[in-house]
């Protein structure tokens, strides 16, 4: 038999808060993480807005000599995964360390490294580039970093599957408790890439949103999106076994219960037209949950504020749910933070939970405007609603679709 998961311990580091409560504080307070970017020079580049990490040292969460040899999308990570473990009340002393794994990823790692590096290489030479440079840089560092800082010794992973990893990560982490592999595990994403390369790239793409008003330039489901606004910061939660949780004595936030992904197998950026792909990821968690459609009546939608994606995702959701589809609450968290990449599915995740636990809906901000054939419930205001199941959405270029269920916890 699959084993229950429970999330015992939630960490987050956002554009609008540096722990999981000034984070919830500000959602509620419908707080927008928009401003123009400071990381460099953006005057020449169509795209001037991005949802920074404000006021982050890493030297806060570990000694200074570590943080010199990470770079910030493992910062990050090795921080909120600090608050994580402190909420989850989890003293490794007493555990198997070889029972308590890492499962956290990262879209894209470090740019900041590459840029850096690659232009000591061509001003400098090749024997100017940093050592340490290729192991600050790759993706899974981030789990690496967690592991070693905090003395987790079970199995150790590096999901990447764009903007879909964190949610992604948060799967594998629930499959691997389900069926014995771990009895907890650190699990979530990343991202830091508001770099000169980052946003010209996702500009070339036309994926960003070149808005200069921060009220106006990240509008999920809205007739006047115009692209997504680049975020980052990190989140992650303390997954664990029921039993363990309950010997233990931990707080108990919520259930994962279910979990289906699908790829469309049909365009290396573009979601399927039809919604067919995201609609299978969603029906593969609800069979995972042994729930049916008319149980779900709260979506945190994938939701990047791109004019495929809304449509296409609305199309999956009247797919997967037919009529009930009017009677869901759907929302998208990044009308605040903006897109968090590999991050993304996670902070969805704890705001998922975090809905459970305070029965609170959080508004679409500065949704206004319906768009023909985007005609569902995307929450202009918040609700003061019991939540039973909330279902998260990830999509990824590439066509990876990625579906978590997470439940109030119930004890029988």
């Amino acid at each position: 038999m699959k084993r229950r998961v429970v999330v015992t311990g939630l960490g987050a580091v956002t554009p609008i808060g540096l722990n999981v409560n000034e984070f919830w504080d500000a959602v509620k307070k419908q707080t927008i993480g928009f401003a123009p970017i400071t990381r460099f020079d953006a005057s020449e580049y169509k795209c001037h807005l991005a949802a920074e990490v404000k006021g982050f040292d890493g030297k806060n969460y570990m000694d200074a000599k570590s943080a010199r040899r990470m770079e910030l999308f493992s910062q990050y990570a090795v921080a909120a995964s600090k608050e994580a473990l402190t909420d989850a009340g989890l003293d490794m002393n007493a555990e198997d360390a070889y029972r308590v794994g890492c499962s956290i990823g990262s879209g894209i790692g470090s740019l900041q490294a590459i840029e850096r590096e690659y232009k000591k290489l061509l001003e400098k030479g090749p024997s100017r580039v940093n050592p340490i440079f290729v192991p600050l840089m790759i993706s899974n560092m981030a789990a690496g970093n967690v592991s070693i800082a905090f003395g987790l010794k079970g199995k150790s992973i590096n999901v990447v599957t764009a903007c879909a990893t964190g949610t992604n990560s948060i799967g594998e982490a629930f499959r691997t408790i389900q069926y014995g592999d771990a009895d907890v595990m650190v699990t979530g994403g990343c991202e830091s890439c508001i770099t000169p390369v980052g946003i010209a790239g996702f500009t070339a793409l036309t994926a960003l949103s070149t808005i200069d008003d921060p009220t106006r330039c990240s509008l999920p489901f809205d007739k006047d999106r115009s692209g997504f606004v680049m975020g980052e910061g990190a989140a992650i939660v303390i997954l664990e076994e029921l039993e363990h949780a309950k010997k233990r004595g931990a707080h108990i936030y919520a259930e994962v219960t279910g979990y289906g992904c699908s790829s469309d197998a049909y365009h290396i950026t573009s979601p399927a037209e039809d919604g067919a792909g995201a609609a299978k990821a969603m029906e593969n968690a609800l069979a995972d949950a042994k729930l049916q459609p008319q149980d779900i009546t709260y979506i945190n939608a994938h939701g990047t504020a791109t004019h495929h994606n809304d449509l296409f995702e609305t199309r999956a959701i009247k797919l997967t749910f037919g009529s009930h589809a009017d009677k869901i609450h759907i929302n998208s968290t990044k009308s605040m933070i903006g897109h968090l990449l590999g991050a993304a599915g996670a902070i969805e995740f704890v705001t998922c939970v975090k809905e459970i636990q305070e029965s609170y809906i959080h508004a679409t901000v500065g949704y206004t405007t319906p768009d023909e054939e985007i005609d569902l419930d995307y929450c202009k205001e918040p609700y003061e609603e019991k939540v039973c199941h909330a279902l998260s959405n990830s999509l990824g270029f590439g066509g990876h679709n990625t579906t978590l269920i997470v439940s109030e916890y119930t004890q029988a």
